[in-house]
């Protein structure tokens, strides 16, 4: 790894977490992969020498279980999931340098390898653990197949993860109450040998790798806490027939662990594109081996595997580091999580039938805030994106600039001549911005940078007037026009990874050779061609007449989900875990600017319900609306207020604070209040409840 700005001289690979074949996709899934192809994309115009990886995640308990239920072998279902995958992510224009899965020779070889130098090495043990079996069945039971009891936090949870608490990890034994999900009956324990990676052995160098480690800040600072506490060593192989066999002698009967061979597929994908085009074009040793960059862009739940296990285990085998993660926030319904198994999802190919340019989810995926804050999809909000900033702001731009060059001039003004400094000046601002901000793994702000750019293209525009210009003075309208035209060209070359489609389509009207995906950075100030054909619009209006069926349909899918959910509540996503934060002195704390203050989400909400924590002397449970959703918060405010009166009270909350557990207890946000005594803060006048604070 290395700390050169990007682009560097060392090869980079861009990674997204492997989507599991155990069903089909939803816009859920696609957030990580649409991220994780812009990046790859953004960093190509940077001219970084990059490969875009991934796989299906192929084993584990839920594909047995269900391949099982459907009559088909695990692997023949989990390929016909696969291949669907490989078929669905081009059609938005997600363009994998290869995309495998974790069941094919190269992932398989290569986890065993991996393994066998964890053994060679002395990062292997063998231990008796409780595995939990099912007397009924007479087999043992893997961590899928058990639910029960998290012993942390006391939410039902699955035996590999407590899904619907605290999100913790949980090993074979850990489960308390355990029930076969095969017969549903209790389930008991016994004694079995199973292998372990002793990651105690890299918990001093994790400990100097996380305060080097790139990315987001919840992907920074959210796996410190097993870090830096009593880092619990890792079962490695389980109790099943379906996966990667274990490599170690006299253990034929188990395999690995889904999560030992998942992420290695991240190498054997970059492998097999090194097969492809050779080693001279890409060569995976330079990035795995050497001092590659490696990027990680994942979802926010499976942080710990990836910024805890997996520098581990490349630890362990001789492996670069990362030098990145990206982690997410999710998309949601109503506030709820997407949840395949209430039907409460938005499909990919229901997307797709819509016949909505894959440009508009990939533009409103990127600039719907913090790429670590959950997103609240509604069509609505996607129309409103769209029809404002693609169409209303750059599409219109860049129609209107072409337009008015072919119309008068059958082509760029001037073009022997450069552009006036305004402009370069200002083209060259935007792609600092860019370069900037993908240095600090915001695609946000890199995609507002182009946004912004846009938005000086129709100001310059309409303040120069070149339609009066071109008769009063029509040396100084062409000067006009010739600005503009190199303007819709920088917002193309840096469109491009954000919405491929339309940055193709500014390309080729322009009348450019070959792709924009193939031109780099500095083409944004290369003279564009003196003649081009007349143009067409970039993008195209969503009308309210296509909206309004999609979300009445939306609405009573959501109601309908909400009205059959299980006894049990809510998903395993649906509520983060956030906690208050400390009192802070604030004199004595560096002023932050004017952006890093919007990136605080605060809304006025109202206090619905509210009761002490149980075994807390401080803590209160509320639950909140803030006008999108109710929120559970947990606030340390017992003493100073009787629980009983807190209903009705106007607070402010905020809304993207980072999770946290208290006493057991999740909490989804901050109430903020003031002085030792908790003065809660309210508002002066009515603001509606969900009102932003500015």
């Amino acid at each position: 790894m290395t700390t050169e700005r990007y682009p560097t001289s060392r090869p980079a690979v861009v990674t997204c977490g492997l989507p599991y074949a155990n069903g089909s996709l939803h816009l859920g899934h696609l957030l990580t992969t649409l991220s994780g192809d812009a990046l790859s994309r953004a960093l190509d115009t940077l001219g970084q020498q990059t490969a875009f990886v991934c796989g299906s995640d192929m084993h584990g308990t839920p594909i047995a279980v269900n391949a099982h239920e459907n009559g088909e072998t695990p692997e023949a279902f989990a390929q016909r999931y696969h291949e669907e995958f490989a078929d669905t992510f081009p059609r938005f224009d997600i363009e994998w340098d290869n995309y495998g899965h974790t069941h094919d020779d190269t992932n398989v070889e290569t986890t065993r390898e991996f393994v066998r130098s964890w053994i060679d090495n002395d990062h292997v043990y063998e231990k008796d653990i409780k595995v939990a079996w099912d007397p009924e069945a007479g087999q043992p039971l893997p961590d899928r197949y058990v639910e029960g009891t998290c012993p942390y936090c006391g939410e039902h949870a699955r035996g590999d993860e407590c899904d619907e608490g605290c999100q913790r990890h949980l090993e074979p034994g850990e489960i308390e109450a355990p029930t076969s999900t095969l017969t549903g009956n209790p389930a008991e324990y016994r004694t079995r040998s199973h292998e372990f990676l002793r990651l105690s052995d890299f918990q001093a160098y994790l400990r100097e790798w996380i305060d080097r480690l790139e990315g987001t800040e919840n992907a920074k600072n959210q796996p410190r806490q097993w870090i830096e506490g009593d880092l619990r060593d890792l079962c490695i192989t389980r109790d099943m027939e379906w996966g990667i066999d274990y490599p170690g002698e006299g253990e034929e009967d188990l395999v690995l662990y889904v999560w030992v061979d998942a992420p290695i597929e991240y190498v054997s994908s970059s492998k097999q594109y090194t097969e492809r085009v050779g080693a001279d074009t890409y060569d995976w040793a330079d990035v795995w081996h050497d001092d590659g960059e490696i990027i990680h862009v994942i979802g926010q739940d499976i942080i710990q595997h990836h910024a805890v296990f997996w520098p581990a285990m490349l630890r362990g085998a001789g492996y670069n580091e990362p030098r990145a993660i990206m982690a997410s926030g999710f998309v949601n319904l109503k506030g709820k999580a997407f949840s395949t198994s209430r039907n409460r999802a938005i499909w990919a190919d229901e997307y797709l039938e819509t016949g909505f340019s894959p440009d508009f989810l990939r533009y409103y995926f990127i600039t719907a805030g913090n790429f670590q804050s959950d997103i609240n999809f509604t069509w609505s909000d996607l129309q409103q994106t769209t029809n404002e900033e693609l169409v209303g702001n750059i599409g219109n731009f860049v129609y209107r600039s072409l337009l008015f060059a072919h119309r008068n001039y059958d082509g760029t003004p001037l073009a022997d001549e450069p552009a006036s400094d305004e402009v370069q000046g200002r083209i060259e601002t935007a792609v600092d911005d860019f370069t900037a901000a993908i240095n600090d793994y915001s695609l946000t702000e890199a995609a507002t940078a182009v946004y912004e750019l846009s938005g000086f293209g129709n100001r310059y525009i309409q303040s120069n007037e070149p339609w009066n210009l071109i008769d009063d003075d029509p040396h100084a309208g062409a000067a006009v026009i010739r600005d503009c035209v190199q303007l819709a060209k920088a917002v193309g070359v840096l469109l491009a990874p954000f919405a491929p489609e339309g940055a193709e389509r500014i390309w080729t009207q322009l009348g450019e050779d070959g792709s924009v995906h193939d031109a780099g950075i500095d083409a944004a100030l290369d003279a564009p061609p003196a003649e081009f054909s007349s143009p067409d619009e970039i993008f195209t209006k969503i009308e309210d007449d296509e909206i309004e069926p999609l979300a009445a349909e939306l609405a009573a899918m959501v109601e309908e989900s909400d009205d059959t959910a299980d006894s049990r509540g809510t998903d395993s996503d649906d509520d983060g875990d956030f906690g208050d934060a400390p009192e802070i002195d604030t004199t004595a704390r560096d002023r932050i600017d004017f952006e890093t203050f919007q990136d605080l989400e605060m809304r006025v909400g109202e206090v619905e319900v509210a009761e002490p924590v149980e075994g807390a002397d401080d803590l209160v449970r509320l639950e909140v609306d803030i006008g999108t959703e109710t929120r559970q918060i947990v606030a340390g405010i017992k003493q100073f207020y009787d629980a009983d009166d807190l209903p009705g009270t106007r607070v402010v909350v905020l809304a993207n604070l980072e999770p946290a557990e208290l006493f057991g207890v999740k909490s989804n946000g901050m109430v903020l209040a003031a002085g030792e005594e908790a003065d809660l803060l309210t508002t002066v006048g009515d603001a509606p409840i969900g009102s932003l604070v500015r």
